[in-house]
């Protein structure tokens, strides 16, 4: 499904469907609080969330990506949490790579898992009572900020810059899985990648600590002036489009999909004629990358990106912060 242009953060006139979604949106509000008054598990090792407060694609996976790299670096036996959205496996499960496909455990799980161990699965706690039989000294969850399941020690909401909280609503008549002030209520930090388009920053906490990150393509894999046909089903794919453009790639036509689409063969093979007729290499996403076939791969390049933060040291100081702070 696309996102309505309603939830966008310049809605302008289009008061109508907030209006007559208004009372869904109350209900939904009403049915989130009262999930939070759960009393969670608390872990006996250090719990990390990286969650957003809206629905679609900000960058989280990509910041638990970034901060399992630095654990591990560290020495720590981290293991990545996440709930295995479009998988089709309901019991929590360590995912396998090479036995497990994106169908299996979604694609973000496989991408986490390529770092360090990764559970899947919606029950959190019980993923971090397997985590923790399994070794870890650490637990990253990617998502979860809503998920009452499992104690946090600290909770580091990433924000699109360019999407920001949208319209301020909560869902149906916006992209909000709870209101803005509920959710940085529970949260320790926040990561805002790119540049703050809608202006949030000054509306938010004074005592929030804020941080900043852009994303950086990867476009090494793609020989020089290489033209390309860039296709991708993310949260927001003019972002993946875009930080093509601004890395020097030649990208000469571009095909958006819905967040976590499972492409059709039909949809594959007018993506191939299309490269073909341009003369051009097909490149996606990893998260893609990982729900094509494995004999479509061998056509398509994926082209990655990592998170280059304004201030080189605050990642490390974040994780001293949550690894000193987390009460045991």
């Amino acid at each position: 499904m696309q996102a309505p242009r309603f939830w966008e953060w310049q809605a302008g006139s289009r008061r109508v469907p907030l209006l007559l979604l208004s009372p869904f949106s109350w209900l939904y509000a009403a049915i989130g609080m009262w999930r939070q008054r759960r009393r969670p598990w608390c872990a006996p090792v250090p719990v990390l969330c990286c969650g957003n407060l809206t629905v679609g694609g900000t960058g989280k996976t990509t910041v638990a990506l970034d901060l399992g790299r630095r654990l591990v670096a560290r020495n720590h036996r981290v293991v990545f949490l996440t709930r295995g959205y479009g998988g089709n496996i309901r019991q929590v499960t360590r995912v396998q790579v090479g036995r497990h496909t994106a169908r299996d455990v979604g694609d973000e799980a496989l991408l986490l898992a390529t770092v360090a161990p990764c559970y899947a699965g919606a029950d959190r706690a019980q993923a971090a009572r397997l985590a923790i039989a399994d070794g870890a000294d650490c637990l990253l969850m990617d998502d979860g900020l809503q998920n009452p399941g499992l104690r946090r020690d600290f909770s580091l909401v990433v924000v699109d810059g360019y999407q920001g909280f949208g319209n301020g609503c909560v869902l149906p008549a916006g992209p909000l899985r709870e209101p803005v002030a509920t959710g940085l209520s529970r949260a320790q930090a926040l990561l805002m990648i790119g540049a703050d388009r809608t202006g949030l920053l000054h509306a938010l906490p004074s005592v929030l600590p804020c941080h900043h990150a852009m994303l950086q393509q990867d476009g090494t894999a793609l020989p020089p002036h290489c033209p390309v046909v860039a296709f991708a089903g993310i949260g927001r794919p003019s972002k993946f489009f875009d930080g093509l453009r601004q890395s020097g790639v030649n990208v000469q036509h571009t095909v958006a999909f819905a967040d976590h689409h499972p492409y059709r063969p039909a949809e594959l093979a007018q993506l191939l004629k299309t490269a073909h007729d341009m003369k051009a290499r097909l490149v996606t996403t990893p998260k893609d990358f990982v729900r094509l076939p494995a004999d479509f791969q061998a056509r398509v390049t994926p082209v990655g990106v990592s998170l280059r933060w304004a201030d080189p040291q605050a990642p490390e100081r974040l994780l001293d912060a949550w690894l000193r702070g987390a009460g045991r």
